[in-house]
């Protein structure tokens, strides 16, 4: 979501005619996009202060600004750093800041993004949510949801189709509650899905509260929608779960991933898991290791829990101590290292379509199956943005090498 925000901060700049530059000391302008999903984030920000003093010294004209998420209470601490502060959704606002005559969409949305690929492109449908997760400031950072309208969606992708554009990337808090009318996630999938063109579909993130019997169906009988679903669990225990707001059982959580599995076999699933939260027992974390060896997971995201001021959690005793946060962190890598390992042992020898996001070192191109599998391609040629066709000779918990056909 950030990323898609500042394409949308780099439109709204290139118009009034301000160009990027690589060094902050040639800045006549900052603007820094921030996440405060996490504490550490939040940090980073504030030790930009004396940075931005020197660079003040050099340049007493620059203007700094701050947009992105932050909660309320640390306004006043990053008025110390920045000149101004605006909400990512009132970005369009930033023209009044700059002295400059223009006027955006109120909508931050309906903002055109400047894409930084030319083959790829983050589609925000949505922004904000409602489920006020314990350990989360979203809500408190985004504000309640906000689904963006079917019908400019599908113009807006219908054009990046005709670009060129070979992936599409559709992005939300939960994408899973999108609702426009009478258009639901479901719907508007099969809508983009029936899009004529070379392209495929991904979306992230959906919560397992509203991960509905029509999605998979919709997921399966789609020929773009791609097989792969990101699928957050957060915690293995159904204690933790409760204290963490998230409404549904490990056992719920278990049938979806069968029922999802039985329909799409080659699906691949990822998960979201925060390890230490407070009050974390032995006997949590165990069950949060048993699901990972039940699941047998492709990827997930791993997270040691850390307070982030303002959260129900924040205030809960945090009873974990580092060290064993990042021992139930390895703990839980190693049972995914394992079984990540033997989902793409089966993936060697059969040929599978690949997207090219990226040129490694020397003739190693990188990229994505379908399935989001990370995979290595050897070529002389150039495959930047290509859909390429590869037969897998080997594999590694972490990703595929391929041999272009």
């Amino acid at each position: 979501m950030n990323h898609s925000d500042s394409e949308r901060v780099a439109t709204v700049l290139g118009t009034l005619k301000y160009k990027e530059t690589p060094k902050t000391s040639e800045a006549d302008l900052i603007v820094v996009n921030m996440c405060s999903v996490r504490q550490s984030a939040v940090d980073r920000i504030l030790s930009l202060r004396k940075e931005f003093d020197k660079l003040r010294i050099a340049k007493p004209k620059l203007i700094t600004i701050l947009t992105g998420c932050y909660l309320f209470k640390d306004k006043l601490k990053f008025l110390r750093i920045f000149d101004q502060i605006l909400p990512i959704e009132k970005i369009g606002e930033i023209t009044k800041i700059l002295g400059k005559d223009f006027k955006f969409s109120k909508d931050y949305l309906n903002i055109q993004p400047t894409y930084l690929s030319k083959f790829s492109a983050v589609i925000p449908i949505m922004t904000g949510c409602n489920n006020f997760c314990t350990y989360c400031v979203v809500p408190h950072t985004r504000g309640p949801e906000v689904s963006k309208s079917a019908k400019k969606l599908v113009i807006e992708i219908k054009d990046l189709i005709k670009h060129g554009y070979k992936e599409i990337w559709l992005m939300g808090q939960n994408v899973n509650s999108y609702k426009d009318g009478d258009t639901n996630f479901p719907k508007l999938l099969k809508r983009i899905d029936d899009i004529p063109g070379d392209f495929w579909i991904r979306f992230t993130s959906s919560h397992p509260k509203n991960f509905s019997d029509k999605l998979i169906e919709t997921m399966a009988r789609g020929k773009k929608i791609t097989e792969y679903l990101n699928l957050p669990v957060q915690a293995g225990s159904d204690r933790i779960l409760k204290m963490m707001n998230r409404p549904y059982t490990i056992k719920q959580y278990e049938g979806m991933v069968k029922k999802v599995r039985k329909i799409i076999p080659d699906i691949t699933v990822s998960t979201d898991i925060i390890v230490g939260f407070p009050g974390e027992t032995q006997k949590d974390f165990n069950d949060s290791l048993n699901l990972f060896k039940t699941i047998k997971y492709d990827m997930a995201y791993i997270s040691e829990y850390s307070a982030r001021a303002g959260t129900v959690a924040s205030k809960m005793k945090d009873a974990v101590s580092k060290e064993e946060k990042t021992k139930r962190k390895f703990l839980i890598n190693e049972a995914l290292k394992k079984t990540a390992q033997e989902k793409n042992e089966k993936f060697v020898g059969r040929i599978v379509l690949a997207l090219i996001d990226r040129k490694d070192h020397k003739n190693n191109w990188v990229g994505k199956t379908r399935e989001y599998k990370t995979i290595v391609i050897e070529s002389n040629k150039n495959l930047m943005g290509k859909f390429v066709k590869t037969k897998i000779v080997d594999s590694s918990p972490w990703g595929l090498r391929g041999e272009l056909i």
